[in-house]
C-alpha cells in the first residue's frame, strides 16, 4: 500500500466510521463502497490502498468491531 493510499484510509475511516460497534456486513460493505468512492475523487484506486491490506472490506470490520469512539484501529 502507499503512502498516500495508508494516509487515505487512515483519515477517512477516523472521520467517517460511526460511533457505534458493528459487524454487520451490509453496513460495513456500504462504508467500503463510500471509502472508495471517496478515493477515486482524491484520485487514489482501490489497488493503491488494497495492495497490501488485501481486502478493505476486513480492514472496516476490524475497525468497526475495535472501535473506541477514537481513531479506528
Amino acid at each position: 500500500m502507499s503512502t498516500r493510499g495508508i494516509d487515505f484510509l487512515d483519515r477517512w475511516t477516523a472521520a467517517h466510521l460511526p460511533n457505534a460497534i458493528t459487524d454487520d456486513p451490509m453496513a460495513v460493505l456500504y462504508l467500503v463502497e463510500e471509502a472508495m468512492k471517496a478515493a477515486e475523487r482524491e484520485g487514489i484506486s482501490h489497488d493503491e490502498i488494497s495492495d497490501e491490506v488485501g481486502s478493505v472490506f476486513e480492514v472496516i470490520l476490524e475497525a468497526m468491531q475495535h472501535r473506541e469512539g477514537g481513531l479506528a484501529g
